[in-house]
Order: structure tokens, then C-alpha cells, then sequence
């Protein structure tokens, strides 16, 4: 159903709107309601009550579906803290709610008092974050280990279902669970070894973007979305399959999170995945609408195999054309903005403020070295530039 009107404060939609919802829920069997716009509590609580079935939004139908999916013990501890907070912030409400009658979805809190019920939830979302510290160290052990032996570390992105797991699979021979049109089937990384020429890199699978993702979820998967980060080079993946329409829009969506994760710097190489389901003059008519849209792209296909020498060939070329540079400036009113700005566009190693200088050391692509080169001149800074290839040590 939709409706086009100013959001109706008691039940997001108008009344006449709610008794025709009614209607179809008793008529359809309906279990549920769906909501893609956000929903106060009190207008979940006024929904259940007109219709007789619990009414959720976009972000608890995620939420749910990230349920299902988990199995890893991180997986599910991201899931809980994002839950926790969601709860954290609905809290008093809910409770209040809840008093005047058990619903569906509101139910099992009567004998809360506000104030307990949410110093329960900070408890639990303290407990969840201490965890969580103790994996993210883990990890980042095992990150520094990587680093110390001289591996190149590649990480798969893209919009949920375009084929991720399948093409590490294909790259890896691994035999992850696939999802077949399935959300986030993968919600924690997998990283293993793949060589690409001779030279031995670390490949790794992570969680699918969706658009919309809603903050308190990119915030609670930051340890895992973090493996992106500090990777070398992103293939992105997206579903050629689709219209033209749907391809450019997820990876607008897929281009816009790397971005808010900070993973903009690093540079990206787009498989268009999924070219067995299209003729060769499909290929061609899209591969033209969209080449300047995206970045580096190769037709692939995943479950076929088709083009992996390429991509892998593309990805060596990235390697290869990296740069490692550092420089040392004087801190004035435009030093920050120029720190800042390296960031967003390069994949920063290290960073050290003195008493009037600011020390940086980071990686990126050619053109974007020569930028921070004579932007360090112009502010009166030294700077230095080398190869970012790396050897593995035996």
C-alpha cells in the first residue's frame, strides 16, 4: 500500500488508510506489516492494535534478517548491539506502551520500570562492546602479522546478492554458502590466500551493502567492515544482470559507503558479475551506458569462471601502481583541511602531530601523490615518495 500525505503522528499512515490495512490483513492471512518508513513506537503500538498484527519498519525487518543470518559469534554480537541500541532509544516508550496492554511486539516488559529497563539495555550494550574489543585486538593482531610478512590484501564489496561469495569462491576454492537472490547471506569476513602472478595476496569476502543502511548498523559492523579499510585494493561487485537503471544506482549505494566507512582512497576495481545471463549485445549496449560511471571494469562471471585471469590481471595492475609517500608540514589554519583532505583520498598508514608539525605517511594512486606533493610545497613542507609494492618475505 502507499499513501502520499503529511506522516499522521499516531499511525504514520491516515485512518481511513489503517482500517483498509486492516481489512487486508484479515483477508490476506497476514502475519506482519511492513513499513519502509520509520515508525515510532507508539505508532507500532496503534498499528497492532487496529490490525491485530505486529507492525515493523525497515530497520527491524533488517535487523531480523541479519538474525537469521548470523553464525559467527562477532556476526551475532554486532547483531546484539544493534539491537540494544535500537531498544535503548525506544525504551521509555515502550514500556509506557506495554502498561496499557500486551501486543504483538510489545510484550514481556509490564513489569519494567522505565528507568531499570534502560539501564539494563547499557548494561548489556557494555558487555556486548568489551566482547567486541577483545575480537577487534584479535584481529588486529592478525592484520599486523599480515603486514609484517608483506602481503597484499584485497578485499570483495558490493550491494548484497551481487555475487561476492561466489566469485571468492571461484578465486579462493573455497566453499562458502552461497545465497541464491538471498540477503547478506555473508555477515562477517573470511580471508584467505590467493595468488595473482606469482605473488601471494590476501583475499577477503565482506558483508553486503544495502541502501539506506542505517547508521547504527555501519557503526556496529565497523570492526568488520573495517577489513575493508585497510585493504589494498577493492574489487566491487555488482550484478551486470540488472536493468541499467538498478546497476547504477547500487553502485552509487556501494560507492557511497565505502566512502562514509572511509575506504575512500583505496582504489576500486568494478566485476560486473553475471554476464552468462546476457547476450553479447547486451554486454556491449551496457558495458557503454555505464564505462565512465564506474570504476575500471571487468565482465565476469563468477559461477562460470569467465575472465578471472583478467580481473586478476586489472587487480596486479592497481598494485603496481601504487605509491607510497610521506610528507611533514607546519601546522597553520590550512593544515587540518589538507590532513583531512588526504584522507579522503588516499589510504593513510600513519599520522603524527608534533608541537607545530603534522607527519603523514599513506598510499595512493599517482595523480593523487602528485596533488599532495605540491600542495606540501605550496604549505612549506619536505616530501618524500616510493613504490608501494611489496615483497614477501620468506
Amino acid at each position: 500500500m502507499e499513501q502520499t500525505r503529511t506522516p499522521d503522528s499516531r499511525y504514520q499512515i491516515g485512518a481511513g488508510k489503517v482500517e483498509e490495512l486492516a481489512a487486508l490483513v484479515k483477508e490476506k492471512g497476514a502475519e506482519k506489516i511492513l513499513f519502509d518508513n520509520t515508525l515510532k513506537s507508539l505508532q507500532s503500538y496503534n498499528l497492532a492494535k487496529a490490525t491485530g498484527v505486529e507492525a515493523i519498519d525497515r530497520f527491524q525487518l533488517i535487523l531480523e534478517i541479519f538474525t537469521k543470518r548470523a553464525t559467527t559469534t562477532e556476526a551475532k554480537l554486532q547483531i546484539q548491539l544493534a539491537t540494544m541500541r535500537y531498544e535503548l532509544t525506544h525504551a521509555k516508550e515502550k514500556v509506557r506502551l506495554t502498561r496499557k496492554g500486551e501486543l504483538p511486539g510489545f510484550m514481556g516488559l509490564g513489569a519494567y520500570e522505565a528507568d531499570v529497563y534502560s539501564d539494563a539495555i547499557k548494561l548489556q550494550i557494555q558487555t556486548i562492546q568489551k566482547k567486541l574489543v577483545r575480537i577487534r585486538e584479535k584481529r588486529l593482531l592478525h592484520r599486523e602479522r599480515r603486514e609484517e610478512l608483506g602481503f597484499c590484501a584485497i578485499s570483495l564489496a558490493g550491494y548484497t546478492s551481487a555475487g561476492k561469495t561466489c566469485l571468492f569462491n571461484a578465486l579462493t576454492a573455497e566453499t562458502l554458502r552461497v545465497g541464491n537472490k538471498t540477503l547478506f547471506t555473508t555477515l562477517s569476513t573470511t580471508t584467505r590466500m590467493i595468488e595473482l602472478s606469482g605473488r601471494e595476496s590476501l583475499l577477503t569476502d565482506t558483508v553486503g551493502f544495502i541502501d539506506r543502511l542505517p547508521l547504527t548498523l555501519i557503526e556496529a559492523f565497523h570492526s568488520t567492515l573495517e577489513e575493508t579499510i585497510y585493504s589494498d585494493v577493492i574489487i566491487l561487485v555488482l550484478d551486470f544482470s540488472e536493468s541499467l537503471e538498478t546497476i547504477l544506482k547500487k553502485n552509487r549505494v556501494c560507492l557511497d559507503t565505502i566512502n562514509r566507512i572511509g575506504a575512500s582512497g583505496i582504489p576500486v576495481i568494478t566485476a560486473l558479475n553475471k554476464v552468462d545471463l546476457l547476450s553479447e549485445e547486451e554486454k556491449t549496449q551496457k558495458l557503454d551506458a555505464i564505462n565512465e560511471k564506474v570504476r575500471s571494469p571487468v565482465l565476469i562471471s563468477a559461477l562460470h569462471r569467465t575472465n578471472l585471469e583478467m580481473l586478476k590481471q586489472e587487480t596486479l595492475k592497481k598494485f603496481e601502481a601504487l605509491l607510497e609517500a610521506s610528507f611533514t608540514v607546519p601546522m597553520t589554519n590550512t593544515t587540518m583541511p589538507f590532513v583531512s583532505w588526504v584522507h579522503n583520498g588516499a589510504y593513510v598508514k600513519k599520522t603524527d602531530f608534533k608541537d607545530n608539525s603534522v607527519q603523514m605517511v599513506f598510499e595512493a594512486e599517482p595523480s593523487f601523490v602528485e596533488g599532495v606533493r605540491k600542495r606540501v610545497e605550496e604549505l612549506g613542507g619536505k616530501f618524500e615518495t616510493r613504490p608501494a609494492i611489496r615483497t614477501i618475505q620468506q
